[in-house]
């Protein structure tokens, strides 16, 4: 089945195809590692987590290598390590670390290349060279700059004009600029900064030069998709994209930009002003599984913007616990087969996750209507094989029950065990029966029953039981 995918560089969606016959190659840019990766990083790695599945199950024959940066040269990790009192490197590793955990929570595959900047200065300062000599970069006080007016093709993946990007850009006003818009591709360093020996003093690269030089290392001047998010459309990616093409003459850089939609938290810009800024590490703590948290990133199609809010929650919450009370219930173990063709045509018209999650909910409701035990069977190994794609229900359905229930309640999360949430939620229901409220009764049996809890209503009281 085809693969479309929305091409930023085109601006509609296109069939995917491999440049080449044998691999395929996908870059996405990673952090810069100088503190906690925060929601909004998270959803970046969530959304081409998908697509690399995705791909892999789609061209099994086909050799899919998967880049994601680490950026460990920056001002930010500079101004970081300054304020904590320690070492960039010290710094780094630690960051980088935590990274890695956090992502691991939320069943992100790691990438199979996962290059540092800081390994790779010799490719940076080669590609800097090639465009002196081609025209395209000249040296001025210590720095080197991309001469933007050199490159005809500017600003098309941006679909910005050159005055635009000026006015829109935070653009640096310096005496040694030739012309306002060009941006850095080296800068001298001094005092405790990091810096390495150049042809132009000692110094150390600008950040949009370190993905060029990393992901034509590994995936050639040519490859097949560069993902990240739109904030980074401009100026980074058209950055990316002019020096690239510049200095490898004969290079298109990546066929495909794919980019996924900013993330909003309670309908506002994540800001710590406002309260409402958090790290994955902080939701993770105060009882969030690493599914539920995923579940939410993968909640709107990944080119839409995503708002986090307490609602999102507690459905994605919902959601799964349906989806692993189905699970159980189906006898089915093993990594799932027999993926439905309605879902993989979904999953290959530019990812849409909405028929896919709905067919979830579908097979989900035969499994409970159904007392065939082999159509169980088979309709468990369908969830599965879908879940396998998505990144979720990856543990064993009576694991995910004995977490604990998470409240959401007030933007405060919490978890409480599992006994005594049923509980809790038991003496609700027979205070709604004793006043009469059957509505809100049955509202507490059926929430019960999503988390895999039967009632059993008896002359001495209720008791439950797992599904």
């Amino acid at each position: 089945m085809a693969l479309t995918l929305y091409n930023t560089r085109t601006r509609q969606k296109e069939s995917f195809e491999p440049k080449d016959t044998k691999k395929i190659g996908m870059y996405v840019c990673g952090p810069t590692v100088y503190d906690r990766a925060h929601i909004g990083n998270a959803r970046p790695v969530v959304v081409y987590d998908v697509l690399y599945r995705l791909l892999k199950h789609l061209y099994p024959k086909h050799d899919v290598t998967y880049v994601r940066n680490i950026t460990d040269v920056d001002d930010k990790i500079n101004a970081a390590a300054k304020q904590r009192g320690i070492s960039i490197k010290e710094l780094t590793e630690e960051t980088t670390k935590f990274f890695h955990e956090d992502m691991a929570a939320l069943n992100a595959l790691p990438p199979d290349i996962e290059p540092r900047a800081t390994a790779h200065i010799p490719e940076m300062i080669a590609m800097i060279e090639r465009l002196i000599a081609g025209g395209h970069a000249y040296a001025a006080e210590g720095h080197v700059l991309f001469s933007v007016s050199s490159d005809a093709n500017y600003g098309k993946l941006s679909g910005r004009t050159l005055d635009e990007m000026i006015a829109g850009a935070r653009v640096e006003v310096a005496p040694y600029k030739k012309d306002p818009s060009d941006f850095v591709l080296w800068k001298p360093s001094s005092g405790d900064e990091p810096g390495w020996q150049s042809p132009w003093g000692y110094g150390r690269p600008g950040w949009h030069i370190e993905c060029s030089a990393m992901s034509t290392k590994y995936l050639g001047e040519s490859f097949d998709i560069h993902g990240g998010g739109r904030d980074l459309i401009f100026p980074h990616h058209e950055n990316e994209v002019a020096q690239s093409c510049c200095a490898n003459k004969h290079s298109d850089f990546a066929r495909f930009w794919v980019h996924n939609g900013f993330l909003t938290v309670g309908g506002e810009k994540m800001s710590k002003s406002l309260g409402n800024f958090f790290t994955v590490r902080e939701l993770l703590e105060k009882g969030i599984d690493g599914e539920t948290f995923r579940f939410v990133l993968l909640s709107t199609h990944y080119r839409q913007p995503l708002d986090w809010n307490d609602k999102a929650v507690a459905d994605a919450e919902k959601s799964l616990n349906g989806f692993y009370r189905a699970l159980g219930m189906s006898g089915y173990e093993g990594a799932g087969d027999n993926l439905p063709e309605n879902v993989l045509s979904a999953l290959c018209n530019d990812m849409n996750l909405a028929p896919v999650i709905e067919q979830m909910h579908l097979l989900a409701r035969s499994i409970y209507k159904t007392e065939n035990l082999e159509e169980k069977r088979i309709l468990g190994a369908q969830l599965k094989a879908i879940s396998g794609l998505l990144g979720i229900l990856q543990k064993d359905p009576e694991v995910w029950f004995q977490k604990g229930i998470l409240s959401t309640e007030g933007g405060h999360y919490s978890i409480s065990s599992p006994q005594e949430q049923i509980n809790s939620l038991i003496e609700a229901r027979n205070a709604a029966k004793k006043s009469k409220n059957f509505a809100e009764a049955d509202r507490i049996r059926n929430e019960l029953l999503a988390m895999g809890i039967v009632l059993e209503d008896t002359r001495d009281g209720t008791t439950w039981r797992r599904a």
